[in-house]
């Protein structure tokens, strides 16, 4: 049975760990109304609904649910890169993964699905058999070529389930990035990293490609003011030379058209 509109905003109320006046607060209501929305005495408008999604920071895709439940038309689309109003963003997304050479790019969807990378990135993954569509939790998880590069693999992953987490939490939980979370999880056991005197600055991730070791941190951004639940959900992940070695031999290679080949 379907959930009602009050039951889905107590739980993403829930999930955000709002009090009935916190939210009554963002979304400059008051908390009697808030209580009679969940409770069914009151029904919300579109616009009500729309308020609420966005002082819970609720995804575009379950916005719509959240539409659907109150009794109006979903807002949100799920377009295609490859539709022409799509244009100016496809441009936006190659220019950034292009103008980041010699230094790795990738676009990657919600479920880390390669939807695009820059000529470094390509010739990188393609060394370890990957490619646009290509799943990086699925290929980490297997233990095929790609986890076999990653000489840090297990720190790799304890970083990952916190990521994962994060993830999972923001959108209300995702089946299969919380399949991807329990099966890290069991990898780890219950061992816990060895302490230290204090955490360091980043946790590069370290590459073994051909003899070669290459070390990277990243940064990761997302389109801003995007109400098109696809594109919400890409990530832009720009990687950067965490020592010098690695920086040079991607300088170099990269000049000489032979990226990590």
């Amino acid at each position: 049975m379907a959930e009602s509109f009050g039951e889905l905003l107590k739980n993403w109320r829930g999930q955000r760990r709002m009090s009935q006046l916190d939210l009554a607060f963002a979304a400059d209501v008051s908390a009697r109304h808030i209580s009679f929305l969940e409770t069914g005495r009151s029904q919300p408008s579109k616009a009500m609904v729309l308020k609420l999604s966005e002082s819970l920071n609720v995804p575009r895709s379950t916005r719509n649910v959240l539409l659907t439940a109150a009794g109006f038309a979903q807002a949100y689309e799920a377009r295609n890169l490859d539709e022409d109003e799509m244009a100016f963003v496809r441009a936006a997304m190659d220019w950034t993964l292009d103008r980041h050479n010699p230094y790795p790019a990738i676009a990657f969807d919600r479920h880390w699905q390669l939807v695009r990378m820059n000529d470094s990135a390509a010739a990188m993954l393609d060394a370890m058999h990957l490619g646009v569509g290509d799943s990086l939790l699925d290929a980490f998880l297997e233990g095929g070529s790609f986890a076999e590069a990653l000489e840090n693999r297990e720190e790799i992953a304890r970083h990952m389930v916190s990521r994962l987490r994060t993830e999972s939490a923001h959108i209300g939980g995702d089946e299969v990035l919380d399949t991807a979370i329990e099966r890290l999880a069991a990898m780890l056991g219950d061992d816990e990293p060895a302490a230290g005197d204090s955490m360091p600055a980043i946790i590069p991730a370290r590459y073994r490609s051909n003899g070669v070791l290459l070390s990277f941190f990243s940064t990761i951004s997302q389109f801003g003011s995007t109400e098109d639940i696809a594109l919400a959900d890409i990530k832009i992940e720009l990687m950067f030379p965490a020592d010098d070695f690695t920086r040079e031999a991607l300088v170099s290679q990269f000049g000489a058209g032979a990226m990590l080949q």
